[in-house]
């Protein structure tokens, strides 16, 4: 399969309306215990793009930009997760249940909390949605109309689901969206790969991609 090229990106723009995204950078995801190992799968790699995204929020805290935090998880009485959902996997513990880290994927359990490398701060909005998407059934579509928001950057895990996903939906609302390369992550590196080349397809019909350093650059010359 041919690999599709990185698109130029022009950061020519207002960046009042620039908004970044850290995308579900919580322990079920990147620690040993929680929701991601219960599937069998390594969280280890995923926490390789902690720096990259350190760097990226605290550059746009210094610009005074925002930046937004989700988690994925749902209402600990579960009204918020579909029995489809809840079926899903061949593990033997289901959202909801007990693990290391409390209920897997169950807001206010330790296994949610954002990791400490990356932990929002003061007046940051954290959306916690039930979904993949970040739009569906959270306050994000009206937390963005306040921010004036234009242009979104991405990043967090995992590339092909709740990143993805979100893109596509902010794709859909006429945001510019541009996904930072080397601060996603997916348990399935070639799943990442296809997501990067699927993004930028087509002259950037759901989006950009770029590297960290460019978009450091970039805000360095604001």
């Amino acid at each position: 399969m041919p690999v599709i090229p990185a698109q130029p990106y022009d950061f020519d723009f207002d960046p009042s309306g620039l908004v970044l995204f850290a995308i579900d950078m919580q322990r079920d995801y990147l620690e040993e215990g929680g929701y991601g190992s219960s599937l069998g799968l390594d969280p280890g790699p995923s926490r390789a793009i902690i720096p990259a995204m350190a760097a990226l929020i605290a550059a746009f805290r210094d610009h005074r930009l925002p930046v937004i935090h989700t988690k994925q998880c749902h209402k600990p009485d579960l009204s918020d997760l579909p029995p489809a959902k809840h079926r899903r996997g061949r593990q033997k513990l289901k959202i909801g249940d007990e693990g290391p880290m409390g209920r897997l994927l169950i807001c206010g359990e330790p296994g949610s909390d954002i990791v400490p490398e990356l932990a929002p701060a003061d007046g940051e909005i954290v959306i916690e949605k039930p979904g993949k998407g970040s739009f569906y059934n959270t306050s994000l579509q009206a937390d963005l109309d306040r921010l004036g928001a234009t242009h979104l950057v991405f990043t967090g895990v995992t590339t092909e689901v709740c990143v993805q996903t979100t893109i596509r939906e902010a794709n859909d609302r006429g945001y510019d969206c541009l996904l930072v390369e080397d601060a996603t992550e997916s348990y399935y590196p070639e799943f990442k790969q296809a997501t990067i080349e699927m993004v930028r397809s087509s002259d950037a019909l759901i989006g950009w991609t770029s590297t960290s350093d460019k978009v450091l650059s970039a805000l360095a010359g604001l």
